[in-house]
């Protein structure tokens, strides 16, 4: 049972991580003075996901595997739409 929960935790750490992220790109705006403070703290949130997700990979079932590849791929977007603005 340990490593079940191990395994839940882990994804739901992902899950959270990306979650966290999304909220911080949806609220991101490069019109505003502190928009490089938020573009920081964004970067800092969406490598802690990363992270996250290929910790959970490494214990996760095979239904939890997909749904991380997608986290992993919904970050990846807000890194390649963000970089288009640098």
């Amino acid at each position: 049972m340990p490593y079940h929960k191990n395994k839940q935790q882990a994804f739901q750490a992902a899950q959270q991580g990306t979650m966290e992220a999304k909220e911080w790109y949806d609220h991101l705006v490069k019109d505003q003075a502190d928009y490089g403070s938020q573009l920081k703290h964004l970067k800092q949130e969406v490598n802690e996901a990363f992270a996250q997700i290929n910790n959970a990979l490494e214990v996760a079932s095979e239904k939890q595997r997909k749904q991380l590849e997608q986290f992993r791929d919904d970050l990846q977007a807000i890194v390649d739409e963000v970089n288009q603005y640098e």
